[in-house]
């Protein structure tokens, strides 16, 4: 069973890279509704909960680049076939492709009803989810080098927008922020949890790994990601609070979608139409690194061509776009993502870590009785 990949020469990036691929996978639909969530939680705090959840991941990182420094070349995958045998390992693979393929599917959903919600009230889901699936199997076709393209053309293509975040500063109230840790240590931690669906992605980290070239500067460029992601989540928190009074705030279900309302340009009036569209090419890096890493997921459990994963996985999500009938239905479904991610984004990854640190630490420790005997 192979547990080191080495990919040609032809596939592989440069670690820069990373930044594109962290920041891109990051950032998302959960950005849209991000304010709202952490509020309910930490109230006028919530911008502290959000920069809290990205030194957590930072933490997390920092445990899984680690990990996957004690292989040569290796993924997730991989390590759970070398840590736990083949069945077990093999289990735990399934785990993840199933998670990465419902990732994928609550992505698509979640941009689908927005378009329907600001642009397009009568659309059928359907239409929307084939053209964005068909869009998503082209670039997975074209291999990992045409998906992290994706992400580095999603990064530069939608950056202007972060810059128009900061129009409603004009009409905020800054008096929203005070007083400030006037939240509880509980509501702080229960905010910072409430961001996972946001903050998911860095995950990707443990599947790209093999395929970056300067494999020692990686812990440095996925931080730089991160910490990027990290500075816009907790701007655009801030900016919230700062224009939204904490009612309508706690009733606003994209907040950052609703204050582009007030951004008016020559000859447009509805400048959110804008950015609801440019907010296609910011989820497009998700849904092709998840379609990615599921699709590969399933080439290494089932010994297939990851192509035939690739349409498989799609042909299904395609097929539970037509089973969601309600916003009830899609909101209960993001929240057990949520919780899935949780435990398998943050948790698992930082356990896994530890198992594979110690079992290198006893087969060092073997090695060196056996040249001194």
């Amino acid at each position: 069973m192979k547990i080191n990949l080495h990919p040609k020469e032809g596939l592989l990036i440069n670690a820069f890279m990373l930044v594109f691929i962290i920041h891109g996978v990051q950032v998302g639909v959960g950005l849209a509704g991000l304010p709202r969530v952490v509020y309910l939680e930490a109230k006028h705090d919530a911008w502290i909960s959000v920069f809290l959840a990205g030194i957590v991941t930072s933490v997390v990182l920092v445990f899984m680049v680690q990990m996957l420094k004690q292989y040569d070349s290796a993924d997730l995958y991989g390590i759970h076939v070398d840590v736990f045998g083949k069945w077990a390992g093999h289990s735990l693979n399934f785990i993840y492709m199933i998670y990465m393929t419902f990732t994928f599917f609550i992505i698509l959903m979640n941009y689908v009803e927005i378009v329907q919600v600001w642009i397009f009230p009568t659309l059928p889901t359907w239409q929307l989810s084939l053209v964005l699936i068909l869009l998503v199997i082209y670039a997975v076709y074209g291999g990992i080098r045409v998906v992290v393209g994706v992400a580095f053309l999603s990064v530069i293509g939608t950056i202007w927008l972060a810059v128009v975040m900061f129009v409603p500063l004009q009409f905020g109230d800054f008096t929203h922020l005070f007083p400030i840790m006037n939240a509880n240590t509980k509501q702080l931690l229960m905010g910072a949890h409430s961001t996972t669906l946001s903050m998911m992605g860095f995950e990707i980290i443990m599947f790209v790994y093999p395929f970056v070239k300067e494999k020692q500067k990686a812990m440095l460029f996925v931080q730089i990601g991160n910490m990027l992601t990290t500075i816009m989540f907790t701007i655009a928190t801030l900016i919230s609070i700062v224009f939204f009074a904490s009612n309508s705030l706690e009733k606003t279900i994209w907040p950052v979608l609703s204050m582009f309302k007030i951004v008016r340009l020559p000859n447009l009036e509805r400048f959110e139409f804008i950015a609801v569209s440019f907010w296609m090419l910011i989820i497009l890096p998700n849904m092709c690194f998840y379609l990615w890493a599921a699709s590969k997921g399933f080439s290494r459990i089932l010994r297939k061509k990851q192509k035939w994963g690739v349409w498989i996985i799609a042909i299904v999500t395609f097929a539970a776009t037509f089973f969601i009938k309600s916003r009830y239905q899609m909101n209960t479904i993001t929240d057990l993502m949520a919780k899935a991610g949780f435990y398998l984004a943050f948790c698992y990854p930082v356990l896994l870590a530890i198992i594979v640190f110690i079992k290198k630490w006893f087969k060092r420790r073997e090695s060196k009785h056996a040249e001194t005997s």
